[in-house]
This record gives C-alpha cells, structure tokens and sequence, in this order.
C-alpha cells in the first residue's frame, strides 16, 4: 500500500514511486484492443500474415494499448497519495514508442516523481516519467510524461 501523501510530494520529487507486477500483453488483449478501437492493422490482429510478413516475425501490441496500460500499472503502484479524494488524467508532455511489444511478452512499469506544481485549493498537478518495460529486451515498450490532477480529500493537509 502507498504512503505517498500530498504534503510529502515535494521530498519525493526526482524519487522512483515504484514499479508494477509483471502483465502479460496476450493475443486476447490486443484482439480486444482492437475490437474496441477499431484498430484492427494485420501487424497487431491476423497472426498468420504477421508471422510470415512482419518484420518482428509475430503480432504485436498496439502502441496506443502499450500507452493505455500506464494508468492501471501506475495505479497498482499506489502513485495517487492517500489522502487525495481523486487522481485525475490532466495530459501527457511526451511519449515515445521505443520498441515493439510482441504478442506474449510480459510489461512492467517504472514510475519516477519527475515535478510537482501546486494550485489553488490544494489541488496539485503531478508531473511524471513512466517506463513501459518488456521483460527481457533491452529498450522499454514507451517513455511517458504524464500529468495528474490530484484532488484533495476532505480534512488532507495542505503543502
């Protein structure tokens, strides 16, 4: 469980939050990610074709689930602090795709606290460095700068 707090964010800026269990990306994730995206591109869906065409020699996940799965891996991590009533998506800086996930391969995601800025309210925005990391290979999937809106709870001290 997470013991990040909103008046402790500022000592945690530059610091490693942690880093999630592994998940395996399977065929059934990908199909599923484009059965609802309506990204249905050979190189992620028809395994056959992208055994013998594709230049990785298999499926592999599409970039957009690679970046999807860094809410839910940040949130296994316990990134929103305890006493926020909310940790909302506020935007992504930067991202890029470093590395194809093939259909099967295990991910993992590395949080650092990379800036906070606070509001009015004590609403907070919290800057960070997400690394979508494939077991095994050398580059991560994705480098993410995202931007959370952290809400107080009510009664949460304020920095």
């Amino acid at each position: 469980m997470s013991t990040l707090t909103l008046a402790g964010l500022g000592k945690r800026v530059g610091q490693e939050l942690g880093l999630s269990d592994w998940v395996t990306i399977d065929q059934a994730r990908i199909d599923t990610f484009a059965s609802c995206t309506g990204d249905r591109q050979w190189i992620h869906v028809d395994v056959e074709r992208s055994k013998r065409e594709s230049p990785f020699r298999g499926p592999i996940a599409h970039g957009y689930l690679t970046l999807a799965m860094v809410a839910p891996l940040a949130m296994e991590i316990g990134v929103i602090p305890t006493d926020a009533a909310a940790g909302l998506n506020y935007g992504i800086d930067k991202v890029r795709f470093l590395a194809p996930v093939p259909a099967g391969a295990r991910v993992r995601l590395r949080v650092v606290l990379a800036g906070i800025e606070p509001r009015e309210g004590g609403q907070v925005i919290m800057r960070t460095q997400n690394m979508l990391e494939v077991e095994g290979a050398e580059k991560p999937a994705l480098i993410a700068e995202t931007l959370s809106l952290l809400i107080p709870a009510a009664g949460a001290r304020q920095q």
